[in-house]
């Protein structure tokens, strides 16, 4: 039996990896590129919500086809939620990872308050129905990048709870406890027993612990 396709509203290859490993077999997910659409959708909301239903909407007004997206972003408390919305361009437009994690190491210098959190929101439009998925997870920023695994801030996000950075755990476990992981589950849990198709709503769902 074929899988079902969905559309996953972004042109990063490590999120659609990621996804794509997190589902497993479950939906066939194809990328911007996939269906065409190289151009880049402005992430122009002061929210991560507001980001992800941008692309999303951008999409199915270009193309017609129902999808989700997705925005992510690492809120590091001593910097007053920086970088924000602003996580994948916080050192500039070229949206360099290396230099991202270079900004937050040296604006949060040796303060020993390194408390933050990664955030998701994941949205989707499917059948006339809307929804958005949010979690996050807490954990802290490391004095120097650890690890040559996983993307983005990796290097420098201990998980609460974890010895190790992301980008020191198995992928395994990263998608299991991580919060796009977490968005991936309660968008896969909404697809398999709560959708139902013909029906116009609008509904946020938190991860338990949200």
């Amino acid at each position: 039996m074929a899988l079902k396709k969905l559309v996953f509203a972004t042109s990063n290859p490590h999120k659609l990896a990621e996804v794509r490993a997190i589902l497993d077999q479950q939906y066939e997910i194809v990328g911007l590129k996939d269906i065409g659409c190289e151009e880049d959708i402005p992430e122009t909301s002061d929210t991560f919500e507001g980001n992800a239903w941008l692309k999303v909407r951008y999409v199915k007004q270009h193309y017609g086809l129902d999808c989700f997206g997705e925005d992510t972003g690492l809120e590091v408390d001593a910097l007053g939620g920086e970088p924000g919305v602003y996580t994948a361009r916080y050192a500039g437009p070229a949206r360099n990872a290396q230099a991202n994690m270079g900004l937050v190491l040296q604006k949060l210098g040796e303060r020993p308050d390194r408390g933050a959190r990664f955030r998701t929101a994941f949205a989707l439009l499917l059948d006339g129905q809307e929804k958005t998925f949010s979690t996050a997870i807490e954990g802290e920023i490391t004095r120097v990048p650890r690890g040559t695994g996983g993307f983005g801030y990796d290097p420098i996000f201990q998980p609460q709870g974890h010895a190790e950075t992301f980008a020191e755990l198995p992928p395994s476990v990263k998608h299991d406890i991580g919060h796009r992981g977490q968005a991936v589950k309660l968008l896969v849990h909404y697809l398999q027993n709560d959708h139902k198709p013909g029906q116009t709503n609008h509904k946020t769902l938190l991860a338990p612990d949200q």
